[in-house]
């Protein structure tokens, strides 16, 4: 009986502890390029309280982006003796009125990028009211960029000139009458902010 109770807990273990089969899948024969380090994508980041979190960047204030008041108003002493170039209803050439305002801006804006050499200068291109506002955009965009053409041909350097059109957007008269109308038919230079 000894040997018989031996025998089955013997065979009992031995039926608890059979391995299991391992099954290997073949290899397969495709020919694999070894990846470089920059093609090679980072490790997913596992968060945990065990590894070290790298320290917290803090941005450093950035140098004022703003002008100091008396450097402005003496931009703007500048700004104001600057003459808007106009134009005739529904064109972009310069007429010869403006041709001599744009002669005397040019002056004005070389003493301007003298004291100011990273200042850009933004011209504006403006219509009067009339017509859609699609249109107009267009229109104001090209007489701002016939006048930035002039200066340029005056030796005014083409990046520090930038151009925008505000179309109907910005008149500096709202009368329905012809010489309202004229004045806002316009390319004006001011100062990028």
């Amino acid at each position: 009986m000894k040997q018989f109770l031996v025998a089955i807990v013997v065979l009992g273990c031995a039926a608890c502890s059979h391995p299991k089969p391992v099954v290997q899948t073949p290899r397969d024969p495709t020919p694999v390029a070894p990846v470089t380090p920059a093609q090679a994508k980072p490790a997913p980041r596992i968060a945990s309280e065990s590894v070290p979190q790298p320290a917290r960047v803090v941005a450093q204030p950035s140098k004022s982006t703003t002008m100091p008041a008396d450097v402005k108003k003496k931009l703007n002493v500048y700004l104001a003796k600057l003459e808007d170039a106009l134009f005739d209803y529904d064109q972009s050439t310069i007429r010869s009125d403006a041709t001599v305002a744009l002669r005397d801006d040019v002056n004005v804006i070389r003493e301007i990028l003298a004291d100011y050499p990273s200042q850009r200068l933004i011209i504006e291109g403006h219509t009067d009211e009339r017509g859609s506002a699609e249109y107009n955009l267009g229109l104001g965009d090209r007489r701002a960029h016939a006048v930035q053409e002039f200066l340029s041909s005056m030796g005014i350097p083409g990046p520090q000139l930038a151009v925008v059109s505000f179309g109907k957007e910005k008149p500096v008269c709202t009368q329905e009458t012809e010489s309202c109308w004229q004045q806002n038919r316009r390319a004006h230079v001011t100062a990028a902010p």
